[in-house]
């Protein structure tokens, strides 16, 4: 999964000016950390080359040189080339990470913004994030807008201890063994084999099905998942220009679509809507069929194959109704125990669901720390709260005083009183 950084010529054949204006501010403007990877790429290229042709150079004179007779002496020029070459064969350092400032065994995650209908809209971001939270890993999402790629150019990445892995299927991998949690271990190598075969069918065929539907139906995706790409994509270009350039450049490619391209060239994109959509069929007619009236595929607890369907099916019956959209009534009439499924994974997942897509915040999971003016209100609160009391009891200390003095005045007069009657008996 990789994010294009320049857009295709996709619009209109006859383009106003002010719309390629438009076109080149939105490509600078949306996605700039990119197109700084791509210059730095560049330019690392160009410096290997030009290495690569000095140390050619270097070569082909000493050759000369000796075929002539006129090497260097040892100890001499010859030194210069010999550095170089050794320079060249040294391993390049790797480039830093993101987050320099991480706290040990955090995992930091990378992927796509949220959405008011689904924490993420790629499958693959969902099932990392879901295996996270299923297996109690502490991790942070790094709101990045969209900013940031792996060294392989792909969403999800994560940091951890300030190295990178990416590529959803070796981060589960890597964090497993990392934390020591295996949810697939009382799982029979039957079951494990039968797992494999099915991980594999969602996420090289069901996936692509959702792909081709998305790319062939951007304006219904934009708002079938109520995709706010202002937020997404961190600009402040109005959203109707984005809408409009999104569907004719930056659709083509984006990367929680597959891109058009992609998918054609996958094979999926050459056929006809009707068919495409009776591939899904089938493949949800498969997980049902595997699913039965279980819990999880395997029984009572979930596994892998729960998290990737879960990633997967999510991305299905999660669309605003709307929205026509074959697969996802497919589902809900035909594989009802999916849809229960999907919500078993929901609600043990993501007890927080309704706050993520309502706030968009990427960590409703982390302990938010106290606004400065909330914890100053607070405080105040609490001085005048005490001040109150303080008032309170002095107030009631006076009162007790006074009432002392009643009652003393009281008994004195009481005692007077007693006196003037002994007095005139």
């Amino acid at each position: 999964m990789t994010m294009a950084t320049e857009t295709e010529n996709n619009g209109p054949a006859a383009e106003t000016k002010d719309i390629k204006e438009m076109k080149d501010a939105l490509k600078d403007d949306v996605l700039p950390g990119d197109n700084k990877q791509d210059e730095a790429a560049r330019d690392n290229n160009a410096e290997k080359k030009e290495d690569s042709t000095e140390k050619k150079e270097a070569s082909e004179t000493a050759a000369a040189a000796v075929a002539t007779g006129d090497a260097p002496a040892a100890g001499g020029d010859a030194a210069a080339p010999q550095a170089q070459a050794q320079a060249a064969a040294a391993p390049a350092k790797a480039p830093g990470v993101h987050k320099p400032n991480f706290e040990k065994d955090v995992v930091y995650l990378y992927q796509f913004p949220r959405t008011p209908l689904l924490p993420s809209l790629s499958s693959y971001c969902l099932k990392v994030e879901t295996w996270l939270r299923l297996n109690g890993v502490k991790y942070e999402n790094v709101d990045h807008k969209m900013k940031f790629r792996s060294k392989k150019g792909q969403l999800p990445f994560i940091e951890l201890n300030g190295e990178e892995t990416t590529d959803s299927k070796f981060i589960l991998r890597e964090l497993g063994q990392k934390f020591e949690k295996d949810i697939d271990a009382g799982l029979s190598q039957a079951q494990k084999s039968v797992a494999h075969a099915t991980i594999s069918m969602i996420e090289n065929h069901l996936v692509w099905v959702v792909a081709c539907w998305r790319t062939k139906n951007l304006d219904q995706m934009l708002k079938g998942y109520k995709v706010n790409l202002q937020h997404a994509l961190g600009t402040r270009i109005p959203n109707p220009v984005l809408n409009f350039f999104f569907k004719f450049t930056f659709g083509r490619k984006l990367d929680w679509l597959q891109g058009a391209r992609k998918v054609k060239a996958q094979g999926m994109g050459i056929h006809t809507p009707e068919e495409v959509m009776q591939f899904g069929c089938d493949d949800l007619k498969v997980l049902s069929d595997m699913l039965a009236d279980k819990p999880f595929f395997f029984g009572d607890e979930p596994t892998t194959l729960d998290v990737v369907a879960f990633a997967n099916l999510a991305q299905i019956l999660y669309i605003d109704k709307d929205i026509t959209f074959q697969l996802r009534d497919y589902m809900t009439e035909n594989c009802p125990n999916l849809v229960g499924h999907c919500s078993r994974m929901k609600e043990l997942c993501f007890p927080d669901w309704e706050e993520i897509c309502s706030t968009l915040d990427m960590n409703t999971h982390l302990p938010k720390p106290e606004k400065t003016e909330e914890k100053e209100g607070k405080e105040e609160a609490k001085e005048t709260k005490e001040a109150k009391e303080s008032k309170e009891e002095k107030e009631g200390d006076k009162e007790k005083a006074d009432k002392e003095e009643k009652d003393v005045e009281k008994d004195k007069e009481v005692d007077e009183n007693k006196e003037k009657d002994k007095e005139g008996k």
